[in-house]
């Protein structure tokens, strides 16, 4: 198993973020994950992502635990909706910045700039950059260190059509190269467009979690957001 989650739980002043959750993640599957505003689909990543500590449960990647946060750091790479990226500086400074603080090698900066066609943008500060070219940074960023596990939250948020069809495109080729992909959306076409497995959240709850087809048809998909 590429991703081992064991009754993961968060509460927020009493309030449940994420209720017990478990599934188990095969290596190189591509699972969107669905639900309302706080249905607890960002905590859930967040976690995921070592961003937060979940009150109880755990999780394993690669058969390592996540609360050894040194040992897993290069394991997962995770794409917050809003770009973690500082807006003062040069998509070139970000990169190598990141690289250091996840050892990465240097090398793997080039890499990305040219991968993710950043190189006519390397000397150009974040904050001047479309929010497609932000988000491609990030996604690069996230891949420095070549992860086996890619995060990410609302990937195309915002995003104009051209735009997102190459956000989907990154997303399948990133997939081709045999990373097992997590992210959330509210878009269908998305979902149908990249999603291998749906998993979905209701008030901090999984309520159903199988392949696509089987969710479009089913009565999760027709009444969610009427839930």
């Amino acid at each position: 198993m590429q991703l081992i989650v064991n009754n993961l739980t968060k509460l927020y002043d009493q309030k449940r973020g994420l209720a017990p959750t478990s599934f188990d993640v095969d290596k190189g599957e591509l699972i969107a994950i669905v639900g309302h505003n706080g249905a607890g689909k960002s905590t859930l990543l967040k976690m995921l992502a070592n961003w937060i500590v979940p009150d109880s449960g755990s999780v394993m990647v690669g058969g390592l635990d996540l609360k050894n946060r040194m040992a897993v750091v290069g394991e997962v790479g995770f794409i917050p909706e809003d770009p973690n990226l500082f807006e003062f500086f040069s998509v070139e400074y970000n990169l190598k910045l990141f690289a250091r603080l996840s050892r990465a090698p240097m090398s793997r900066v080039e890499e990305i700039l040219s991968e993710f066609n950043l190189l006519p943008f390397r000397r150009s500060k974040v904050q001047t950059l479309s929010k497609g070219l932000r988000q491609r940074v990030n996604i690069g960023r996230a891949l420095l260190t070549n992860p086996a596990l890619l995060i990410l939250d609302e990937p195309t948020s915002g995003l104009d059509f051209e735009t997102t069809r190459e956000i989907y495109r990154l997303l399948k080729a990133t997939h081709a190269d045999g990373k097992t992909i997590i992210f959330t959306s509210h878009r269908p076409e998305e979902i149908k467009s990249l999603a291998t497995r749906i998993m979905v959240l209701h008030e901090s709850k999984l309520i159903f979690d199988g392949a696509p087809q089987e969710y479009f048809q089913s009565e999760i998909h027709e009444k969610l957001y009427a839930l």
